[in-house]
């Protein structure tokens, strides 16, 4: 396992602001293929968990839209 460091560049994080984490070498290469060019890796995990966090919301209401009962407003 390699150790690198990441750092959000972009996004006027200060160095007080970073932590080390330890990524396999075919994690960090994962991590560089779904990114753009320019794009730090504290970027593109952000990324990553801003679409897991829509895709939670997103099933979430879809369940409750298949499970739950609604009344029409004009009905109340």
């Amino acid at each position: 396992m390699v150790t690198y460091k990441y750092h959000g560049g972009h996004d006027n994080c200060s160095m007080a602001g970073t932590t080390t984490i330890s990524l396999r070498t075919a994690t960090k290469e994962l991590l560089r293929k779904l990114g753009s060019k320019g794009q730090t890796y504290d970027e593109v995990i952000r990324d990553l968990i801003e679409r897991a966090s829509i895709q939670e919301l997103d099933t979430r209401w879809n369940r409750i839209l298949e499970e739950e009962e609604f009344i029409p407003l004009d009905e109340l």
